[in-house]
């Protein structure tokens, strides 16, 4: 959810016309559908990336505000921690040398970003999960200024009416309570975009849901939190628990989460909508003044800014996103599964093998959730957060193998046709895959490295964490690819 909004009191009343306003959207949204009145050229690629703030000593460092003024730059913004910010990378064209064009362009506004850090005293970290984030750093106190973030915040905690609980099982064991949502601040991530058709919409939905079990275990960059070894990409069960509404009595009941990754393949994006308006209550009842549907018989677009609110607060894991940009709407697939890192090429490398098989499986002849549970999808991703390339992930006509060898066998090739589809340089592709190969044939990802890495320092568990991110700092910044990185 990226608006700004006020801080209010909701009443009854509020949340009525809300109700009805969303669903007067929802109804609009189909009609919109149905005449087919969106903006749809060449497919084009835009991703954000949100990152930690540290001190000199690799600690975490409250001081979004001051990082924020010092960069000036209006595609930066606050993120939900005062210890983290967020840049925002324009759609742009992948074929020819776009995929190299937009990680250069990305290196060039991080460095800028990182110089201007430094005057306040800060530095930039691509990672999932700041290594060195103490309990103490987590509370209501640092959350960032901007009001919507302390709405929220107030919104969660009223519809659960207690403490989060959260509890997770893995290398060690975390179990611990949080009055606040900054918990959440500690999972930093990218999120890749790719516009798309009304038409094509649920293929493209339904194959990067397939494939949200691989991403994660080849890019797996969260291995620590609080101390704890956890999972792999433990940022997967810290942002479901972060964010959750519910009670133990709601999810006994099954009520769905707003972290979701969601129960069935759909047929067209209005399901998802629709889902949303059908199973989640408000968090953020604000209306505008709109008619969406005055708006739209005058010859116009509009925003369905209750819907579009509505669905920033259920944080699907590949989120659909309508969006009005110089008076045309469009859709986008929002892929949310990645963690942040650990380099500017590694995250290149994650994005250039996601849209390469979201060139190809969408359009396979014999569609890929034909073959495949959706349970077996939600699984493979659990099993990808909890393993990385260690897991064991089903894929039809190969049966359960072990992630690495499931992309080298089988999406790795699928994902350089994909790419060549694109119409993206030979050698631009070679260098980018490259680097999954590279991870899949040492074993090493981000998150491998820092548990080793942790592990060869030994002695406090602190100060070794605190040591690994000072290194990890080091290496980020050369833009070597993470399975090249010593201990």
């Amino acid at each position: 959810m990226g608006r700004d909004v006020p801080a209010v009191v909701f009443s009854r009343e509020d949340r009525r016309k809300y109700r009805e306003k969303v669903r007067r959207c929802l109804d609009v949204f189909a009609q919109m559908l149905r005449e087919s009145r969106f903006e749809f050229d060449t497919p084009r690629a835009g991703l954000e990336i949100e990152l930690n703030i540290v001190d000199e000593r690799g600690e975490a460092a409250m001081r979004n505000a001051e990082v924020l003024a010092a960069i000036a730059q209006p595609d930066w913004a606050t993120e939900l921690g005062q210890f983290n910010i967020e840049i925002n990378v324009q759609p742009q064209d992948l074929r020819g040398d776009g995929a190299l064009r937009l990680e250069n362009d990305v290196r060039a506004r991080l460095n800028h970003a990182e110089s201007r850090a430094r005057s306040q005293g800060g530095h930039l970290v691509l990672i999932g999960i700041l290594p060195t984030l103490r309990e103490d750093d987590i509370g209501e106190g640092t959350l960032s200024a901007n009001p919507r973030y302390r709405l929220l915040n107030e919104q969660i905690f009223a519809a659960r009416g207690e403490d989060l609980h959260l509890c997770i099982e893995g290398v060690e064991r975390l179990d611990t309570h949080a009055d606040s949502i900054t918990p959440e601040a500690a999972c930093t991530s990218v999120q890749l975009h790719l516009q798309i058709s009304p038409e094509a919409f649920a293929s493209h939905w339904n194959a990067a849901q397939a494939i949200a079990g691989p991403q994660v275990a080849l890019a797996a960059n969260s291995p620590y939190l609080f101390g704890k070894e956890l999972h792999r990409e433990t940022r997967i069960s810290l942002f479901e628990q972060a964010t959750d509404t519910r009670p133990q009595e709601l999810k006994e009941q099954g009520v769905r989460p707003r972290v979701w990754f969601g129960e069935r393949w759909i047929t067209s994006v209005f399901d998802l909508f629709e889902e949303n308006v059908r199973y989640f209550p408000a968090l953020l009842p604000l209306t505008e003044d709109e008619d969406p549907r005055a708006v739209l018989d005058g010859g116009r677009i509009p925003e369905l800014h209750e819907l579009t609110l509505h669905n920033g607060t259920v944080y699907r894991w590949n989120r659909p996103v309508y969006a009005v940009v110089d008076g045309k709407p469009h859709l986008r697939v929002e892929n949310r599964v990645l963690p942040a890192g650990p380099s500017v090429l590694d995250i290149s490398a994650n994005a250039a093998f996601y849209y390469g098989l979201m060139r190809v499986l969408p359009n396979a002849e014999r569609p890929l959730w034909s073959r495949m549970s959706f349970a077996a999808a939600e699984e493979n991703l659990n099993n990808a957060a909890r393993h990385g390339l260690d897991a064991r992930l089903y894929w039809p006509g190969v049966g359960e193998v072990p992630a690495a060898e499931l992309v080298l066998r089988r999406l790795l090739p699928l994902a350089a046709e994909g790419l060549s589809s694109w119409g993206v340089d030979r050698a631009v592709a070679d260098r980018l895959l490259g680097v999954i190969e590279g991870r899949c044939l040492t074993g090493r990802t981000g998150a491998t490295w820092q548990a080793d890495r942790v592990h060869a320092h030994g002695g406090d568990r602190h100060e070794a964490l605190r040591a690994m991110t000072l290194d990890y700092i080091e290496r980020m910044h050369s833009n070597e690819p993470v399975h090249t990185w010593d201990n």
